[in-house]
């Protein structure tokens, strides 16, 4: 019987996640100017739209 490929160990997340964690919003919002590492308050953070951009198929 075969393993289905979702239920596989290994490679960690590959998968597109729309959840971020806190560090990762962290990047992003530093990023884009929105959060000052040396004084922001890590707690109450705004949320981070983290879309996958998918194109029309032929």
């Amino acid at each position: 019987m075969s393993l289905d490929s979702s239920l596989k160990a290994g490679g960690g997340l590959k998968r597109h996640r729309n959840v971020l964690t806190r560090p990762e919003r962290i990047e992003l919002l530093a990023k884009k100017d929105a959060f000052d590492k040396k004084q922001g308050d890590p707690l109450g953070l705004p949320k981070v739209g983290n879309r996958k951009l998918t194109t029309g198929k032929k």
